[in-house]
Formats: C-alpha cells, structure tokens, sequence
C-alpha cells in the first residue's frame, strides 16, 4: 500500500506542532495537566524578553533533547536556578510550545542568549503547512501508540504515589471510633497477608456486609499525637498503614446458650481476610474504607501569600533528619492556605555561638541558611504532607518553611 506522506524527518516534529498549535482542539487528556492563569500570564511575559541570564542554571545546556521520562520540573532544573518557577521555561519557548505539558521525548531545546536575556526555541520548529511533501512508500501495518504516556508531566508522581493513601491524619475520636480487628484465629498475636481475624464496628455501629458499603479496608496501627514544634500544640494524630484487609462477612448476632441452660444473645464479629500487610497487623489495630484511587496530577508553584511554617516529622521514621524524596509533615493545613503544589523553601535554623573574640562573650545567632525545596501533595485541616523535591543538608524536624527563593 502506498500512501502519501510528510517525508520521515518532518512527520513527527510536524505533528507536534499541529498539537501543540491546537491545543483549544486538544482531547481532555491532554488539558487535564493544571495551568494556573498565574502561570500563563508569567509565561507570556517571560515570552516578550526571555530572562535575564543571572537566572540560568551554572551549567545550562545550549541543548537538551527531551527524553522519555523527563518532567518540566527536570528539564527546568536543567536551564534554571529555580526550577519550580518552570512557568519560566515554557515562557523561554512560548511560540513554539502552546501547552507546557504537550512536549515529547526527541524534541530538541536550544538555548539562545542575546542582550543578556536567554530563550529557548524548539530545534527544527516550523508550521507543518510549511512542510514539504514527499511519496513516502509505507509498509501495510498498523502502529499503535499512547500519546498520554508521552507527553511530559510537570512532576513525576511515582514517588508520592505510594504516600497517598498510606499515612492519614486525624482527630483522636476519629481513630477511636473507627471499626478495629478484634480477635484472630488460634489465638495469634500478630497477623499477616493471608490470616483470617475478626473485626467489630464502635459506637453500637456494626460492621456490615452491606453491597453499598467499602468492603476493602485499609489497617491502621495506634495514632500518633503531632505537635507543632513552635507551641507544642497538637495538630492531629497520625496512624501508621499496616495493611490491608477484605470484609468477607458482616458482624450479626446469635443465640448462645450457658453452662446453665440460660439463652444469651452473643456478637458475632465481622469476617475479614488480610490482603496485604506492610507491616504485622494486630488485635486493636483500625480498619477505614480503602480510598477510592485517583489519578492526579501536580502543579508546583510558588504560595500566593507570605508562608512561615514549620516541619512537623520525618514520615515512617525514627530519626528527626529527612532526605531527597522523603515525605514529611508540615504544621500548616487547609486551615491556613495551603494547597496540593505549593513548593517551598527550607531554611535551615542558623546555629547559636559565642563571640568568643569579645570579651563580653556576647551569643550570636547565625542567620538561617537555604537548605532546598519541597512541595506539598496532601493537606488536612492544620497539617499537610510535603515531598522534599531537592536538599543541601539533612532536613530537620523543626526547620522552618518560607517562600521559595
């Protein structure tokens, strides 16, 4: 079969320009990665001048060619200082790229300097109408290909991935009065993936086998009190994610009768199966519905007002000091502004010493010094769990949070 088309070189570079050209015309998937107008009127004003060459990164290539795994967060680290102000690069190239998330492995970026500003453009980028035509002989077969898995996201969200449902704040009667494994089979202490235990609801609520209801559970073990490290409040408690759990029959009642021949009405807990475990689950551990799964997306951005919080602890961990890609909590909530995609700064606290040259021996405070980056991925009412995107030194509980740089 023979069939007309743009010559090999040009196919692809012309169709994602057509996509990115169109993008009102876009399928919902391709709209569905956030741009905040905020967002967008700082890329076009980055379009209009570029940025001044005192924001580029000291090694910024003069040319990237996009690579399959690559986000806008990598590639702005690439060319930027700051890469959670990645609005910035796109702005850099905004006549070419008409979506920031709608840019694919194999282009090429190039980075140009002139009156000392910088921009990008795409290499090769042209209108597609523009393209020449020539007989291409193609082979009679069909190739599918996913362009969502193709295009770029802002940030890779494999990493938070397996925080979303795992930790989980709230107020101590809310753990109280979740429903809790109650017993298991051949009295045993500890339980795992594949043991049978029983469960009851609380409060007089039963545990039901009821078609309406969640009947996968996720198991928690006992809330821990968080505490702001400021005033010593506490914020919410904590339940640590053990595992997994699947109602297999509902809690009911049953007529016993005693030594004495005297009938009683005796509670028959619920039946659950442990389907999966991180951890040894055990009697008085607390069950809550498996969350339904949702694909998200994350915007990094800078607040849209003045931050100053504080970490609050260092996620599944013993130690006070956190790393790249570890999850903490931070003691500001929705209660306070904070939104999924806030990046902030990490101050880290400057050091108490003595003026030992004075004689006075007077203390000084060192000022606190820029330590890296995180992003916020899940709120709650006074707390939120934040993702350490970049680090200079270990990150302490108790250090403070600002507007990043």
């Amino acid at each position: 079969m023979t069939t007309h088309l743009m010559a090999k070189s040009k196919v692809a570079m012309a169709t994602l320009a057509v996509i990115g050209s169109f993008l009102a015309a876009a399928p919902a998937w391709a709209q569905s990665y956030p741009v905040t107008v905020t967002q967008k009127d700082r890329a076009t004003q980055v379009a209009q001048k570029g940025v001044p060459l005192s924001d580029l990164a000291a090694n910024a290539p003069e040319r990237y060619t996009i690579k399959s795994g690559d986000t806008l967060w990598a590639i702005s680290s690439l060319f930027l200082k700051s890469p959670w102000r990645w609005p910035d690069l796109w702005g850099m190239n905004l006549s070419d790229i008409k979506n920031p998330h709608l840019i694919y492995p194999g282009q090429i970026l190039v980075l140009e300097r002139k009156n000392g500003m910088a921009t990008l453009r795409l290499e090769g980028a042209e209108s597609p109408d523009s393209a020449p035509m020539d007989t291409v002989r193609v082979s009679p077969r069909t190739r599918y290909e996913s362009l969502v898995t193709a295009a770029l996201p802002t940030l890779r969200s494999s990493v938070i991935e397996p925080f979303l449902a795992e930790p989980i704040i709230l107020s101590e009667a809310e753990f109280n009065t979740a429903p809790r494994i109650v017993s298991a089979q051949e009295n045993r202490v500890l339980l795992t993936r594949g043991d049978r235990a029983y469960a009851r609801g609380a409060n007089g609520a039963p545990l039901l086998d009821d078609q309406t209801l969640e009947k996968q559970f996720r198991v928690f073990r006992t809330a821990t009190p968080l505490k702001d490290p400021t005033t010593g409040e506490v914020l919410g408690f904590e339940a640590i994610y053990v595992g997994k759990a699947t109602l297999v029959r509902g809690e009911t009642t049953a007529e016993v009768t005693d030594r004495d021949g005297k009938t009683n009405t005796a509670i028959v807990p619920a039946t659950i199966d442990i389907v999966g475990a991180k951890g040894e689950m055990r009697v008085g551990d607390r069950m809550f519905p498996e969350p339904p799964r949702q694909l998200l997306t994350y915007n990094p951005r800078a607040p849209e007002g003045k931050v100053d919080g504080r970490i609050v602890s260092v996620y599944g961990s013993a130690v006070v000091n956190a790393s790249q890609n570890q999850v903490v909590t931070i003691n500001r909530g929705t209660r306070d502004g904070m939104q999924v995609g806030y990046v902030m700064g990490i101050l880290k606290d400057g050091p108490r010493v003595i003026d030992k040259a004075d004689e006075a021996r007077p203390l000084m405070k060192l000022p606190d010094e820029s330590n890296g980056l995180l992003m916020v991925f899940r709120t709650f009412d006074r707390l939120s769990y934040a993702l350490i995107l970049q680090i200079t030194d270990g990150v302490r509980v108790g250090d403070r949070l600002t507007n990043p740089p």
